[in-house]
């Protein structure tokens, strides 16, 4: 089998997007556009990647140094894609095969297009095969212009004449080439065109005039090819992907009530029967189970539901992970490193950081919980406090199964509540607490008559 080399390139500027971040790293539906593209390339199993970067091309390498099968080549100037096209030669040097070359800024491409391409190069022993569209409005595009039916050459739009601008079929800058024959081609590309650019589309009719054959493969969604250029650009594509990703989940069974307001990213997994409710963000590697409900204005971030559960209205939960038939909200904060147990309850205006809430333990309101372990059915009271900062470092606090904690009591840690222990309303735990005992702090209350009455005679005199 011939070996496949892809080549995407990422070395423009994108001046229209007017960001310090380079354009291909811009995120797309929840991933980096030019991450979308590796994984389709990656779809390809092929013999090597190379990556051409130039704008920032410290900033792409630091950011995808995650993908360690990835080659880096520097186009320093940019001189139009044949010139970005020519630095892979020190790479692919010595090699044979296909090259298979993509746009790093072209996300939505997919994995069975590429593929088909392939195969079509292949099948038809070509030197070169162009992916084409035909668009009603193709404006910006390069057309395609065909002598008895076949590809002749392709003319850019700055250059094409009135006729030419007519034609409908576009270039989408996808190509697989015949490896032995393209660098040398390469090198007969001239820059006498509007923008003295060495264009990699002169290659055709290069090929034509040395009577390579060259091939098309047209596809009949035109939307694989959109390149981003704008943020206005980026915004439309994004939208499209993220309409694809709630397709899917719709088809598999889960319910989302507005779709136009939900926001799911690419990797995010959700179980049937589950309902999603407007404006809701689904981010990360966030796994939800199955008939869970999750009310609107919530963000989940690399987090783990269980089934059945209920997160309510205007809830954060950020790398945790929720246990079957657990309670949040509304109003709830559940930051990273915190474990839920089975059919625990969170409620109203209470905030987890790294704590381990047992099976059946609840927080109903206004609490925080912090550094804490916290065990099976224990009951924290409204106002409670876990003090887990000394000024110096985080400290530990643990509640033993059973306890219960009353009402606006302050835990300061280090300190472990003994299991079935009862914590009195207002108290500020500064020891431990032994299992099965009662720890008060405040004092007994004391009334004065007539108080009010002799405060208001004094204000007066």
């Amino acid at each position: 089998m011939t070996d496949i080399h892809v080549v995407i390139l990422a070395a423009g500027q994108g001046t229209r997007m007017k960001s310090q971040l380079p354009k291909v790293l811009h995120p797309v539906g929840g991933r980096p556009m030019v991450e979308r593209v590796l994984r389709v390339a990656r779809s390809l199993e092929p013999a090597s990647i190379t990556l051409v970067v130039g704008h920032r091309a410290d900033v792409v390498r630091e950011h995808l140094r995650g993908f360690p099968d990835l080659s880096f080549v520097v186009q320093q100037p940019q001189l139009g894609t044949a010139h970005a096209l020519q630095q892979s030669e020190p790479v692919l040097a010595g090699k044979t095969g296909t090259v298979i070359l993509l746009s790093g800024d072209v996300p939505m491409l997919t994995a069975a297009t590429v593929g088909r391409l392939a195969d079509t190069h292949a099948s038809a022993h070509a030197a070169a095969t162009v992916v084409t569209a035909n668009l009603e409005r193709p404006y910006g595009y390069g057309r395609i212009v065909r002598a008895n039916g076949r590809i002749a050459r392709i003319v850019e739009e700055r250059d094409a004449s009135p006729a030419e601008r007519h034609i409908t079929e576009i270039n989408s800058g996808i190509y697989a080439f015949d490896l032995p024959p393209l660098f040398d081609a390469l090198r007969g590309i001239a820059s006498q065109n509007a923008q003295g650019e060495f264009y990699l589309t002169d290659l055709v009719a290069i090929y034509n005039r040395r009577k390579m054959p060259v091939e098309t493969l047209l596809i009949e969604n035109a939307q694989e090819i959109r390149g981003i250029n704008s943020r206005t650009e980026l915004a439309e594509v994004s939208r499209l992907v993220r309409q694809q990703k709630n397709e899917e989940l719709m088809a598999a069974g889960v319910t989302l009530i507005d779709p136009a307001t939900t926001y799911i990213g690419p990797d995010v997994e959700i179980g049937a029967d589950t309902v999603i409710h407007p404006n809701v963000t689904i981010e990360g590697q966030t796994r939800i189970g199955a008939a869970c409900e999750v009310q609107g204005h919530v963000r989940i971030v690399d987090a783990t539901i269980g089934d059945r559960v209920s997160v309510l209205n205007f809830c954060l939960i950020v790398g945790s992970q929720v246990a079957d038939g657990v309670t949040i909200g509304p109003f709830a904060h559940v930051r990273p490193d915190c474990v839920v147990g089975s059919g625990a309850k969170i409620g109203n205006f209470v905030e987890l950081k790294k704590t381990t809430l047992g099976p059946g333990a609840k927080a109903s309101h206004l609490s925080y919980l912090g550094d804490a372990t916290i065990g099976a059915n224990v009951n924290i009271g409204a106002g409670t406090i876990v003090c887990n900062y000394d000024g110096t470092r985080k400290q530990q606090t643990v509640i033993e199964d059973g306890a219960f904690v009353g009402s606006d009591t302050q835990l300061i840690a280090p300190v472990t509540i003994g299991r079935g222990a009862y914590i009195g309303t207002g108290t500020t735990v500064r020891e431990d607490v032994p299992a099965g005992a009662l720890a008060v702090s405040a004092g007994k209350q004391r009334n004065i008559e007539g108080w009010v009455e002799r405060k208001k005679t004094a204000a007066k005199t």
